[in-house]
């Protein structure tokens, strides 16, 4: 089969397309035949050596990837062979480097959910990791329906998740939006929007609208302290980074999220998302052999998406 490899660290230039012998069967474990799958920031961090104390002895060359839509080679408990499936790997926790740039990958068949009818292979493939912190994330928020949430890089792939499933949960969302996302993320489910800025200008802005605080803070720009005083007393505060996680005060409760895949969860999400309940935003579409291409306008920033990789 032919993979995407990082043999050594460094631009995108590095990347390279080779053939890995295909996957044999594993007991517990389905090989799924790989029809998309995405670029994720994780995966230019990884590439670049900008992650690579998060990786233990795991050392290049290694395959990058995530996310994955296709079909599954092999029958799992009801998902039997030939079954559209996507899910995530836990690219990071498998410590095998054996990621999703490929023609097909060895999954637990828990991390993964049938694909509804209606739903394209891009689509289903950029749903996985970025939807699943994101619910993950306001479940760790642990609020009640009306509860006010303040989501910062509203805008971002996980941020528009999260204000959807927050929406969705009844909870009143107010969203830092940058110049021209205010209509776009009210259209999401946003009741209020705050204007990106100095976090001093933002935490104002947010005691402006509510003089005691929101009752939580689900961080994906990764401000982290200077949001605090924003937070009202006994509130929730839950950043994407453990690194970012601020000192709790003020009986605030402070967590991260790290995004697990949950097949039962993702076949929820799936759902929402085939029946309109729940949209997606791809940035673009490229094959596999452009990966090059893709780790360039990723790391560049400013994709009004997730870009997708066909195989």
């Amino acid at each position: 089969m032919y993979v995407i490899e990082v043999p050594a660290y460094g631009g995108p230039e590095v990347l390279r397309l080779t053939e890995h012998a295909d996957p044999a069967a594993e007991a517990g474990l389905v090989r799924v035949r790989l029809g998309a799958t995405t670029v994720n920031q994780a995966d230019v961090k990884i590439r670049s050596g900008a992650a690579a104390g998060r990786l233990g002895t795991l050392v290049p060359p290694f395959v990058l990837g995530f996310d994955l839509a296709g079909t599954l080679i092999d029958d799992a408990p009801g998902l039997p062979a030939g079954t559209v499936v996507a899910g995530f790997l836990p690219w990071f926790e498998l410590g095998t480097g054996r990621g999703t740039y490929a023609e097909i990958v060895v999954a637990d068949p828990s991390w993964l959910a049938p694909v509804p009818a209606g739903v394209d292979l891009v689509d289903a493939a950029s749903v996985p990791l970025s939807a699943q912190t994101a619910q993950q994330a306001v479940d760790l928020l642990r609020l009640p329906a009306g509860a006010t949430v303040f989501i910062t890089g509203a805008g971002g792939v996980v941020g528009r998740f999260a204000i959807q499933h927050a929406a969705a949960r009844g909870l009143e969302v107010i969203a830092l939006a940058g110049p021209g996302e205010q209509d776009e993320l009210r259209a999401l489910g946003a009741r209020h929007t705050v204007a990106r800025g100095a976090p001093s200008d933002v935490t104002a802005a947010l005691r402006r609208l509510l003089p005691d605080g929101v009752d939580g803070v689900f961080d994906t720009a990764l401000l982290g302290d200077p949001l605090l005083p924003g937070v009202r007393k006994g509130g929730s505060f839950v950043s994407a980074s453990q690194p970012r996680v601020p000192a709790p005060e003020r009986g605030i409760r402070v967590s991260a999220v790290h995004g697990a895949p949950d097949g039962i969860q993702l076949g929820e999400i799936l759902d929402r998302l085939a029946t309109g309940r729940l949209t997606t935003r791809v940035a673009g579409v490229l094959p596999l052999d452009k990966a090059a291409e893709a780790h360039r306008q990723t790391e560049a920033g400013s994709l009004a998406g997730r870009l997708v990789l066909t195989i």
